[in-house]
Protein backbone atom coordinates (compact mmCIF):
# COMPACT_ATOMS: atom_id res chain seq x y z
CA UNK A 1 0.00 0.00 0.00
CA UNK A 2 1.43 3.82 -0.43
CA UNK A 3 2.10 6.14 2.11
CA UNK A 4 -1.29 5.31 4.61
CA UNK A 5 -2.85 7.77 7.15
CA UNK A 6 -4.87 5.51 9.81
CA UNK A 7 -7.19 6.84 13.01
CA UNK A 8 -9.83 5.59 14.46
CA UNK A 9 -13.73 7.29 14.86
CA UNK A 10 -15.93 6.31 17.66
CA UNK A 11 -19.74 6.58 17.12
CA UNK A 12 -20.85 9.04 18.84
CA UNK A 13 -24.90 9.54 19.99
CA UNK A 14 -24.92 12.39 17.14
CA UNK A 15 -23.76 10.03 14.75
CA UNK A 16 -26.39 7.14 15.11
CA UNK A 17 -29.40 7.31 12.68
CA UNK A 18 -32.71 5.75 13.14
CA UNK A 19 -31.84 2.54 12.13
CA UNK A 20 -29.41 2.60 15.32
CA UNK A 21 -26.32 2.51 13.44
CA UNK A 22 -24.20 5.20 11.93
CA UNK A 23 -25.74 7.01 9.56
CA UNK A 24 -24.43 7.56 6.27
CA UNK A 25 -23.52 11.31 6.11
CA UNK A 26 -21.57 10.60 9.26
CA UNK A 27 -19.25 7.92 7.13
CA UNK A 28 -18.89 11.07 4.37
CA UNK A 29 -17.85 13.24 6.96
CA UNK A 30 -15.63 10.73 8.57
CA UNK A 31 -13.92 10.18 5.13
CA UNK A 32 -13.42 13.93 4.83
CA UNK A 33 -12.16 13.98 8.69
CA UNK A 34 -9.06 11.08 7.66
CA UNK A 35 -8.49 12.94 4.07
CA UNK A 36 -7.86 15.98 5.56
CA UNK A 37 -5.51 14.68 8.33
CA UNK A 38 -3.45 12.63 5.86
CA UNK A 39 -3.02 15.79 3.18
CA UNK A 40 -1.90 17.89 6.90
CA UNK A 41 0.22 14.58 7.52
CA UNK A 42 2.35 14.55 4.43
CA UNK A 43 2.39 17.65 2.33
CA UNK A 44 4.89 20.03 2.32
CA UNK A 45 3.90 23.26 4.17
CA UNK A 46 4.04 25.43 0.95
CA UNK A 47 0.98 23.21 -0.24
CA UNK A 48 -0.92 23.02 2.55
CA UNK A 49 -0.57 26.71 2.22
CA UNK A 50 -1.42 27.26 -1.28
CA UNK A 51 -4.08 24.39 -2.16
CA UNK A 52 -7.30 23.38 -0.83
CA UNK A 53 -9.32 19.73 -1.87
CA UNK A 54 -12.66 19.07 -2.43
CA UNK A 55 -14.93 15.79 -3.72
CA UNK A 56 -15.97 15.44 -6.91
CA UNK A 57 -17.70 12.10 -6.73
CA UNK A 58 -18.15 9.56 -4.10
CA UNK A 59 -18.50 5.28 -4.37
CA UNK A 60 -19.44 3.61 -1.13
CA UNK A 61 -19.97 -0.20 -0.59
CA UNK A 62 -21.61 -1.16 2.80
CA UNK A 63 -21.01 -4.08 4.49
CA UNK A 64 -21.81 -3.35 7.91
CA UNK A 65 -22.45 -0.85 10.52
CA UNK A 66 -22.14 0.23 14.38
CA UNK A 67 -23.63 1.20 16.78
CA UNK A 68 -23.18 3.41 19.93
CA UNK A 69 -20.00 3.92 21.68
CA UNK A 70 -18.31 1.21 18.99
CA UNK A 71 -15.01 2.29 17.58
CA UNK A 72 -13.84 1.79 14.09
CA UNK A 73 -10.05 1.86 12.52
CA UNK A 74 -10.26 4.02 9.09
CA UNK A 75 -7.32 3.90 6.60
CA UNK A 76 -6.69 6.23 3.88
CA UNK A 77 -3.93 6.04 1.00
CA UNK A 78 -4.08 7.12 -2.92
CA UNK A 79 -4.27 4.44 -5.10
CA UNK A 80 -3.02 6.01 -8.43
CA UNK A 81 -1.34 8.86 -9.54
CA UNK A 82 -3.31 11.97 -10.38
CA UNK A 83 -4.78 12.72 -13.15
CA UNK A 84 -4.83 17.00 -14.24
CA UNK A 85 -6.20 18.27 -10.71
CA UNK A 86 -7.51 15.04 -9.58
CA UNK A 87 -7.03 12.07 -8.14
CA UNK A 88 -9.13 9.31 -6.11
CA UNK A 89 -8.10 8.42 -2.47
CA UNK A 90 -9.39 5.14 -1.41
CA UNK A 91 -10.55 4.54 2.90
CA UNK A 92 -11.40 1.42 4.47
CA UNK A 93 -13.25 0.83 7.60
CA UNK A 94 -12.42 -1.91 9.60
CA UNK A 95 -13.89 -2.59 13.05
CA UNK A 96 -12.21 -4.08 15.95
CA UNK A 97 -12.39 -7.39 14.52
CA UNK A 98 -10.71 -6.17 11.13
CA UNK A 99 -13.73 -6.74 9.29
CA UNK A 100 -14.12 -4.20 6.28
CA UNK A 101 -17.04 -2.31 7.15
CA UNK A 102 -17.25 0.28 4.42
CA UNK A 103 -15.04 1.03 1.64
CA UNK A 104 -14.75 3.93 -0.18
CA UNK A 105 -13.21 5.34 -3.36
CA UNK A 106 -13.41 9.07 -4.04
CA UNK A 107 -12.57 11.40 -6.56
CA UNK A 108 -10.86 14.68 -5.56
CA UNK A 109 -9.78 18.07 -7.28
CA UNK A 110 -6.91 20.37 -6.13
CA UNK A 111 -8.35 24.71 -6.44
CA UNK A 112 -5.25 26.84 -5.49
CA UNK A 113 -6.19 29.14 -3.25
CA UNK A 114 -5.63 32.37 -4.44
CA UNK A 115 -7.21 31.59 -7.48
CA UNK A 116 -9.98 29.55 -6.78
CA UNK A 117 -8.90 27.75 -9.69
CA UNK A 118 -8.39 24.24 -10.70
CA UNK A 119 -4.63 23.15 -11.06
CA UNK A 120 -3.10 20.08 -11.68
CA UNK A 121 -1.35 18.45 -9.67
CA UNK A 122 2.20 18.73 -9.70
CA UNK A 123 4.59 15.65 -9.32
CA UNK A 124 6.23 17.12 -6.03
CA UNK A 125 2.74 17.91 -5.26
CA UNK A 126 1.89 13.97 -5.29
CA UNK A 127 5.47 12.36 -4.76
CA UNK A 128 5.01 12.18 -0.30
CA UNK A 129 1.67 10.61 -0.98
CA UNK A 130 3.50 7.34 -2.83
CA UNK A 131 6.27 4.87 -1.60
CA UNK A 132 9.47 5.59 -2.75
CA UNK A 133 11.02 3.65 -5.22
Amino acid sequence: MSNSHTRSFTAQAGHIDVNGHVNNAVWLQWVQDIATEHWFAVAAPEFRDDYVWFVTRHEIDYRGNVGLGETVEATTWIPDPPRGARFDRAVTFRDAAGKVLVDVRSTWAMIEKESGRLVRIRPEVAAPFFPED
